[in-house]
């Protein structure tokens, strides 16, 4: 559970848009979620300008991977950044594959959700996770703000 304070909460200008397409999903805690990752950009230091998530389906996401990146495969997530000044992306998550990775690696659905979510969040921030060290930072940052949100 979050306990922010009104004075600890980032004042960040921007937006934390949530969408939804072709699934029967809505996140609990839109605000809360919002406040945890304005605070997790600020430790970034990025510049918040407009984020929009979308939350889908499989098929959904796998179309859009298709389409766009030109990859026939399953994954769950897809960023797609608008700038390198500032965080302005559409971040595409399968519902799917974020219960299935929840299962698959023991851990509850939120929790999966979270690092899937801020996942997107620290690519934009330049982290990379294509070699063994890149991953190993990534799964760092990302286990720090998914322990923000639970404190």
């Amino acid at each position: 559970m979050m306990a922010f304070f009104p004075e600890e909460i980032p004042e960040l200008k921007g937006e934390l848009i949530f969408q939804y397409e072709n699934i029967e999903f809505s996140l609990e805690k839109e605000e809360g979620i919002r406040q945890w990752l304005k605070k997790i950009i600020a430790e970034e230091q990025a510049e918040l300008h407009s984020i929009t998530y979308i939350f889908c389906s499989d098929e959904y996401l796998h179309q859009v991977n298709v389409e766009y990146l030109n990859h026939d495969t399953y994954t769950d997530i897809i960023t797609f950044p608008y700038s390198d000044d500032y965080l302005e992306s559409d971040i595409f998550i399968s519902i799917d594959r974020v219960k299935d990775n929840a299962q698959k690696f023991d851990v509850s659905f939120q929790q999966e959700l979270l690092r899937v979510m801020i996942h997107g969040v620290l690519h934009l921030c330049g982290y990379g996770d294509k070699t063994d060290e890149e991953k190993k930072i990534m799964r760092e940052k990302e286990e720090h703000a998914v322990a923000q949100y639970n404190q």
